[in-house]
């Protein structure tokens, strides 16, 4: 389905995004699956998905009829999701309405600035662009290089801001009070609906949940550390 950009921004307004992503090695690694999960999650009500992998943007995309956020995560340390222009490139030729990255101010492999890779995608494709920052100087610098989108999804793990137990609302607050005009969006640790309803009060213009809706392994082994003590 065909959006307008600001069809996708209005459409996620106080809304559900579901993040429907499978490790590397696990049983539900596969296109296939995953596109069945994010069909499952908009059946409930989300208003969105996020997807990680070419071949599942792919397959997600021809199954669901809301906007899908992209992503290519290539390693699993420093800037290693959708870390360069051509990473960004191919997610939104695979279909994704929305180009997650890295929207932090580390140094970028392909070393590209961050407004440099917003702007290529921009006049190349017709994707928005969602930085995944880590502090609130990465929102104002991802949101001054042009990112139609911020979110907290990289909060506690750069170093920056120690890792909450849950979403940091201290950094949505921070970041819905600063001089930020693009949309907020929370993820990150957002395991319950108290804590996702927490999030908008704090500012998010839309949040994300994943693990607690989509990754079994982890929701099993809540439920198992619970009954073993």
């Amino acid at each position: 389905m065909v959006f307008t950009q600001q069809q996708i921004v209005e459409s996620l307004a106080g809304r559900l995004i579901v993040s429907v992503q499978a490790y590397p090695g696990e049983p539900m690694r596969d296109p296939r699956t995953m596109a069945q999960v994010a069909a499952s999650a908009v059946r409930g009500g989300a208003a969105a998905v996020r997807v990680q992998g070419i071949a599942d943007i792919h397959a997600v995309r021809s199954a669901v009829e809301v906007p899908v956020i992209g992503l290519w995560k290539d390693g699993d340390t420093g800037v290693y999701i959708t870390p360069t222009y051509q990473h960004a490139y191919a997610v939104a030729l695979a279909g994704a309405h929305v180009v997650a990255l890295d929207g932090t101010r580390r140094p970028r492999p392909d070393g590209l600035t961050l407004a440099q890779t917003i702007d290529r995608l921009h006049h190349n494709t017709h994707a928005l662009v969602m930085a995944d920052c880590g502090s609130l100087d990465d929102a104002l610098a991802a949101s001054a290089a042009g990112a139609d989108l911020v979110g907290t999804t990289l909060a506690g793990y750069t170093g920056e801001r120690p890792k909450t137990n849950g979403p940091d609302l201290e950094l949505l607050e921070a970041m819905s009070q600063a001089d930020i005009d693009v949309p907020i969006i929370a993820e990150g640790r957002i395991h319950t609906p108290p804590q996702a309803s927490a999030a908008i009060a704090a500012g998010a213009h839309a949040v994300v949940v994943g693990t607690a809706i989509t990754h079994p392994t982890t929701i099993t082994s809540w439920f198992v550390n619970a009954v073993e003590g």
